[in-house]
């Protein structure tokens, strides 16, 4: 498993060295200048110079090789100096934000604890809620409780975050007054009192993300213990004497939770970037709407470090879901 497991990392260097090249060649083709957004007033050799300020007067070859030594060496170094107290980075650049004129990961740093704590928890919430429910479905197939979850799921899948966000707010924030509906970013945890206002609002978008999240999961955990329950080691098990709980809990689940890890592992990144719509509308000042900003204002090096970024997540957390197989299922050797 470790052997596997380094050379899928390995492997992974040059699919991520292909998508960095790739979403820089799209941001590079695509229409819109940093500058666009600055008077008109500003002579052309002013603008000229301000351009070439930015990095924009390289070609595009060593813009590209520039990022990915920040990201991959210079990036690392400050986050190491940070932590240690030591000099590495020595004074390097870093990537810089057109908008901001910030270093781009201290951004990012600053608006990660609103993304975990909103879409962490609800992906959290959605998958504890999704397998029981997945789980009783399956077992008590074409029941009262199936059908309600069929229903509940179909009517979660099918109608978008943006749609029952919208909802909620004119629900429970405009009717009836119980939750805000405008998140405060500003709202910092110290007592009893801030953790209930901070309950309070996370409450609706989290609630938005998880009934989507679990709708998705709930269908996929129900399908594979379906498959599961009819196979041939079931009765075989039952025939012995196990109990229901046993072959259920036990057997069946373990088998059937093999394919749900790929949904599960992959979902996590895609939560991040899913997150985007329900961030905008309840103003959750996270990566999702720092990335709307960015891609309006023409930020090439914030919209390329956070899209390169739920990349590596993306490849990072197929390499755990192949792992995890292992680890469910012995029969399935890495060699």
């Amino acid at each position: 498993m470790l052997t596997y497991s380094i050379r899928r990392l390995i492997l992974a260097i040059p699919t991520l060295l292909f998508i960095a090249l790739i979403i820089f060649l799209l941001l590079l083709l695509a229409p819109g200048d940093p500058l666009a957004n600055m008077p008109l007033t500003i002579p052309p050799e002013v603008r000229e110079k301000m351009r070439e300020a930015l990095g924009l007067g390289e070609a595009w070859y060593i813009r590209f090789g520039l990022f990915l030594w920040q990201f991959f060496i210079v990036e690392p170094q400050y986050m190491i100096d940070a932590m240690f107290g030591t000099d590495l980075a020595d004074g390097a650049q870093r990537i810089i934000s057109f908008q901001s004129r910030s270093p781009v990961f201290d951004t990012i740093g600053e608006r990660m604890p609103q993304t975990l704590w909103v879409v962490g928890m609800s992906y959290v919430v959605g998958v504890l809620i999704a397998l029981p429910i997945g789980i009783i479905s399956a077992y008590k197939q074409y029941s009262i409780f199936d059908q309600l979850g069929t229903l509940i799921s179909m009517i979660g899948f099918s109608v978008p975050t943006f749609f029952t966000g919208v909802v909620l707010i004119l629900v429970f924030s405009v009717n009836l007054g119980w939750f805000p509906s405008i998140y405060d970013t500003q709202l910092r945890v110290t007592d009893w009192d801030s953790f209930v206002a901070q309950m309070r609002q996370m409450a609706m978008p989290v609630f938005v993300l998880a009934l989507f999240n679990a709708s998705q999961i709930s269908r996929y955990m129900r399908a594979s213990m379906l498959d599961n329950l009819g196979q041939d080691y079931v009765r075989t098990a039952r025939a012995k004497g196990m109990t229901e709980k046993v072959v259920v809990l036990k057997h069946v689940l373990r088998n059937s939770m093999i394919p749900v890890i790929t949904v599960i592992a992959l979902g996590v990144p895609q939560v991040f970037g899913g997150a985007i719509i329900t961030e905008q509308v309840f103003k959750v000042n996270g990566l999702g709407q720092l990335l709307i900003t960015a891609i309006q204002g023409n930020d090439i090096p914030m919209v390329m470090t956070l899209t390169f970024m739920f990349a590596i997540l993306i490849v990072l957390f197929n390499l755990i879901a192949d792992i995890l197989y292992g680890v469910l299922d012995p029969r399935i050797r890495y060699d």
